[in-house]
């Protein structure tokens, strides 16, 4: 990729951001909640998850879709759950979510868990991973908050191992423009169901 290519990619994908976290803000009072009920049933009805031993998820903040409620329901229905831990750098580790009270604010306005960080690796132990996004495409391009998080983290998942973005519904099938370095993502999590992602493959809501 050129250098004006580059740069135009960044221009497009700092306006996309602007739409999607102002079209947050103008969200009624309420819709993260709503949206974490209903994403929870649709999260614990998907047979992956079902399946998996381990997941690992994230602690939604401000407008970003709720996921306190998919926390605990992943616990009680049995799950090892580990949420990020930002690391200097702007990479992850990784450690076990023992419950709302074991959360602590951390940087960029975050919570994190509060126990013993399992090193950086810890992702592949996921059989599900599930991370925050703006929006995503329906080939999969997955558009993050910009500091390459979890393009980093990502790269460390064991091959075949379903990611999946969390979304509002209409942030499902925006165009994202994409750098070499941008991870995609195999699926999306919305309340509407489970959309699988992916070149030359039909959507599939479920």
């Amino acid at each position: 990729m050129d250098a004006r290519h580059s740069a135009d990619n960044t221009i497009a994908k700092t306006a996309l951001r602007d739409q999607v976290r102002a079209g947050r803000k103008r969200r009624p009072l309420g819709a993260a909640a709503d949206f974490a009920a209903s994403v929870a049933d649709v999260a614990l009805g998907w047979e992956d998850v079902r399946r998996a031993a381990t997941v690992t998820a994230y602690v939604s903040v401000g407008s970003e879709p709720g996921t306190g409620l998919l926390l605990d329901a992943l616990v009680a229905a049995g799950k090892r759950v580990l949420l990020p831990v930002v690391l200097p750098g702007l990479d992850l580790d990784w450690a076990v979510y023992e419950g709302r009270e074991h959360l602590a604010p951390a940087v960029r306005g975050l919570l994190e868990p509060t126990g013993p960080r399992l090193g950086k690796e810890a992702i592949a132990q996921a059989d599900v991973v599930l991370v925050p996004g703006l929006a995503v495409s329906r080939s999969g391009e997955r558009l993050g908050q910009g500091g390459g998080c979890y393009d980093r983290a990502l790269t460390r998942t064991t091959a075949g191992t379903p990611v999946v973005v969390v979304l509002y519904d209409d942030e499902l099938g925006l165009p994202v423009p994409t750098d070499p370095h941008d991870v995609r993502v195999g699926f999306a999590l919305t309340s509407a169901g489970v959309t699988t992602l992916g070149p030359r493959r039909s959507p599939d809501i479920r």
